[in-house]
């Protein structure tokens, strides 16, 4: 109650008025630029701005391929690129087999029993890779469900 008791509009305005009609210099320049701030701020803030969509973006497709291939050179080409595949494939495990082989004879060298270890890690691997494919046989399912 003591909050409201203290403030009292009407001698806030008596005050305010008196403090108006005070002859002060400039005090009609500097209270109209106090005024024009907030309204100035108002009328930008209010302002209805209407944005274009963007133009549609322009497609250039470049094709590394030579125009009007046969089927034949399109079929070696294809070949071409499975063989490479498959020999990048055979080098990297090769030495993915060649950083076990460092592994064990760490291994070894430090006093593990590195049969036991490769053992458990082989049947961990097989159980990742049946949850995988189950995984897989489930959104595959799944799939079906929903196209169906």
């Amino acid at each position: 109650m003591r909050f409201k008791s203290r403030f009292h509009v009407k001698s806030g305005v008596a005050d305010l008025w008196d403090y108006i009609r005070e002859p002060r210099p400039y005090r009609w320049s500097l209270l109209f630029v106090s005024a024009l701030i907030p309204v100035g701020a108002l009328l930008a803030l209010s302002q209805e701005s209407h944005f274009r969509p963007p133009d549609a973006p322009k497609v250039t497709y470049i094709s590394t391929f030579a125009e009007g291939r046969t089927d034949e050179e399109i079929r070696q080409s294809n070949l071409e690129n499975q063989r490479r595949k498959e020999q990048l494939e055979a080098e990297r495990a090769e030495l993915r087999e060649r950083k076990v082989d460092a592994y064990k004879t760490l291994g070894r060298a430090t006093g593990l029993d590195v049969d036991t270890m490769a053992r458990e890690a082989e049947i961990e691997n097989a159980r990742e890779a049946a949850k995988a494919e189950a995984r897989q046989r489930e959104l595959y399912q799944a799939g079906q469900a929903i196209a169906d």
